[in-house]
Protein backbone atom coordinates (compact mmCIF):
# COMPACT_ATOMS: atom_id res chain seq x y z
CA UNK A 1 0.00 0.00 0.00
CA UNK A 2 2.69 2.51 1.03
CA UNK A 3 4.47 1.37 -2.12
CA UNK A 4 1.31 1.83 -4.36
CA UNK A 5 1.27 5.64 -3.01
CA UNK A 6 4.85 6.37 -2.98
CA UNK A 7 5.39 5.82 -6.31
CA UNK A 8 2.02 7.18 -7.56
CA UNK A 9 3.62 10.80 -5.81
CA UNK A 10 6.76 10.15 -6.74
CA UNK A 11 7.64 7.54 -9.45
CA UNK A 12 4.48 7.31 -12.29
CA UNK A 13 3.98 9.23 -15.05
CA UNK A 14 0.43 11.58 -13.74
CA UNK A 15 -2.01 14.11 -15.35
CA UNK A 16 -3.19 14.00 -11.65
CA UNK A 17 -3.67 17.64 -10.71
CA UNK A 18 -2.88 16.64 -7.01
CA UNK A 19 -0.39 15.12 -7.82
CA UNK A 20 1.53 17.45 -9.93
CA UNK A 21 0.86 19.97 -7.90
CA UNK A 22 2.67 18.05 -4.60
CA UNK A 23 5.52 17.15 -7.24
CA UNK A 24 5.77 20.86 -8.08
CA UNK A 25 6.25 22.14 -4.90
CA UNK A 26 9.29 20.31 -4.42
CA UNK A 27 10.59 21.36 -7.68
CA UNK A 28 9.25 24.60 -7.03
CA UNK A 29 11.78 24.18 -3.75
CA UNK A 30 14.66 23.10 -5.82
CA UNK A 31 14.62 26.03 -8.05
CA UNK A 32 13.89 28.55 -5.09
CA UNK A 33 17.19 27.48 -3.40
CA UNK A 34 18.91 28.29 -6.81
CA UNK A 35 17.06 31.32 -6.93
CA UNK A 36 17.40 33.03 -4.08
CA UNK A 37 21.10 32.02 -3.51
CA UNK A 38 22.35 33.40 -7.20
CA UNK A 39 19.93 36.47 -5.86
CA UNK A 40 21.42 36.73 -2.58
CA UNK A 41 25.12 35.42 -4.02
CA UNK A 42 24.85 38.50 -6.53
CA UNK A 43 23.40 41.15 -4.23
CA UNK A 44 25.77 40.33 -1.15
CA UNK A 45 28.95 39.49 -3.18
CA UNK A 46 29.06 41.64 -6.43
CA UNK A 47 26.80 44.13 -4.56
CA UNK A 48 24.82 44.02 -7.97
CA UNK A 49 21.03 46.03 -6.71
CA UNK A 50 18.24 43.83 -5.73
CA UNK A 51 16.33 44.72 -8.93
CA UNK A 52 19.36 43.27 -10.85
CA UNK A 53 20.15 40.41 -8.83
CA UNK A 54 16.64 39.05 -8.89
CA UNK A 55 16.94 38.62 -12.72
CA UNK A 56 20.18 36.65 -12.31
CA UNK A 57 17.97 34.71 -9.93
CA UNK A 58 14.92 34.24 -11.62
CA UNK A 59 17.00 33.06 -14.39
CA UNK A 60 18.91 30.24 -12.81
CA UNK A 61 15.47 29.17 -11.05
CA UNK A 62 13.75 29.28 -14.07
CA UNK A 63 16.23 26.78 -15.64
CA UNK A 64 16.11 24.54 -12.93
CA UNK A 65 12.37 24.64 -12.40
CA UNK A 66 11.80 23.70 -16.58
CA UNK A 67 14.14 21.26 -16.77
CA UNK A 68 12.79 19.09 -13.63
CA UNK A 69 9.55 20.07 -14.22
CA UNK A 70 9.62 18.45 -18.38
CA UNK A 71 10.61 15.56 -16.87
CA UNK A 72 9.00 14.93 -13.66
CA UNK A 73 5.50 17.11 -13.35
CA UNK A 74 4.52 17.92 -16.74
CA UNK A 75 5.36 14.64 -18.64
CA UNK A 76 2.92 15.84 -21.72
CA UNK A 77 3.43 18.74 -23.27
CA UNK A 78 1.07 20.65 -25.47
CA UNK A 79 3.65 21.87 -27.96
CA UNK A 80 5.85 19.31 -28.93
CA UNK A 81 9.16 20.97 -29.96
CA UNK A 82 11.42 21.99 -27.13
CA UNK A 83 12.80 25.42 -27.88
CA UNK A 84 8.83 26.51 -28.50
CA UNK A 85 7.76 24.66 -25.24
CA UNK A 86 10.19 26.56 -23.26
CA UNK A 87 9.78 29.83 -25.04
CA UNK A 88 6.20 29.50 -23.66
CA UNK A 89 7.16 28.11 -20.28
CA UNK A 90 9.58 31.19 -19.66
CA UNK A 91 6.87 33.73 -20.75
CA UNK A 92 5.16 32.28 -17.93
CA UNK A 93 7.94 32.58 -16.17
CA UNK A 94 8.68 35.98 -16.89
CA UNK A 95 5.19 37.42 -15.94
CA UNK A 96 6.33 35.63 -13.09
CA UNK A 97 9.39 37.50 -12.66
CA UNK A 98 7.14 40.94 -12.90
CA UNK A 99 4.92 40.39 -10.41
CA UNK A 100 8.34 39.40 -8.51
CA UNK A 101 9.49 43.01 -9.08
CA UNK A 102 6.28 44.36 -7.95
CA UNK A 103 6.10 42.76 -4.64
CA UNK A 104 9.53 43.13 -4.14
CA UNK A 105 9.45 47.12 -4.49
CA UNK A 106 8.28 47.78 -1.44
CA UNK A 107 10.99 45.96 0.47
CA UNK A 108 13.84 47.43 -1.16
CA UNK A 109 16.57 49.74 -0.45
CA UNK A 110 16.37 50.76 -4.48
CA UNK A 111 13.27 49.84 -6.16
CA UNK A 112 11.14 51.37 -9.18
CA UNK A 113 9.93 53.74 -6.93
CA UNK A 114 13.02 54.88 -4.96
CA UNK A 115 13.08 53.54 -1.41
CA UNK A 116 9.81 50.22 -0.73
CA UNK A 117 7.61 51.09 1.25
CA UNK A 118 8.90 48.94 4.39
CA UNK A 119 12.28 50.14 4.37
CA UNK A 120 11.39 53.97 4.80
CA UNK A 121 8.93 52.77 7.75
CA UNK A 122 11.14 50.30 9.17
CA UNK A 123 8.36 48.02 9.36
CA UNK A 124 9.74 45.12 11.27
CA UNK A 125 12.10 47.20 13.86
CA UNK A 126 15.17 45.42 14.86
CA UNK A 127 14.17 42.15 14.21
CA UNK A 128 15.73 42.62 10.26
CA UNK A 129 18.25 44.85 9.25
CA UNK A 130 16.61 46.82 6.57
CA UNK A 131 18.75 46.12 4.03
CA UNK A 132 18.19 42.50 4.17
CA UNK A 133 14.24 43.16 3.68
CA UNK A 134 14.35 42.40 0.19
CA UNK A 135 14.62 38.84 1.28
CA UNK A 136 11.12 38.83 3.32
CA UNK A 137 10.08 40.04 -0.59
CA UNK A 138 11.14 37.58 -2.05
CA UNK A 139 9.86 35.15 0.23
CA UNK A 140 6.15 36.69 -0.19
CA UNK A 141 6.74 36.79 -3.48
CA UNK A 142 7.27 32.94 -4.15
CA UNK A 143 4.48 31.76 -2.74
CA UNK A 144 2.37 34.12 -4.60
CA UNK A 145 4.43 33.60 -7.87
CA UNK A 146 4.58 29.88 -7.37
CA UNK A 147 0.39 29.62 -7.52
CA UNK A 148 0.33 31.97 -10.41
CA UNK A 149 3.20 29.49 -12.42
CA UNK A 150 1.48 26.68 -11.83
CA UNK A 151 -1.66 27.51 -12.39
CA UNK A 152 -0.87 28.94 -15.94
CA UNK A 153 1.28 26.16 -16.90
CA UNK A 154 -0.60 23.52 -15.93
CA UNK A 155 -3.55 24.72 -17.65
CA UNK A 156 -1.91 26.91 -20.56
CA UNK A 157 0.81 24.53 -21.38
CA UNK A 158 0.05 21.13 -20.27
CA UNK A 159 -3.52 20.78 -19.52
CA UNK A 160 -5.05 20.28 -23.71
CA UNK A 161 -2.60 17.44 -24.15
CA UNK A 162 -3.80 15.74 -20.99
CA UNK A 163 -7.11 15.93 -21.53
CA UNK A 164 -6.84 14.41 -25.24
CA UNK A 165 -4.48 11.50 -23.50
CA UNK A 166 -7.43 10.83 -21.38
CA UNK A 167 -10.10 11.05 -24.10
CA UNK A 168 -7.65 8.54 -26.35
CA UNK A 169 -8.01 6.10 -22.91
CA UNK A 170 -11.64 5.95 -23.15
Amino acid sequence: MIKKWFNKLFIEETTNTFIQFFRSLFVGGIATVADIGVLVLFRELFGMPEKGATVFGFIAGLTVNYIVSTFWVFAKAKVKNRVVDFIAFAVIGIIGLGLTELIIAPFAMEGFFGMGYFVKHATFGTLIPVDKYYIVGKLVATVLVYIWNFCARKFILYRKAEIEDNYELQ
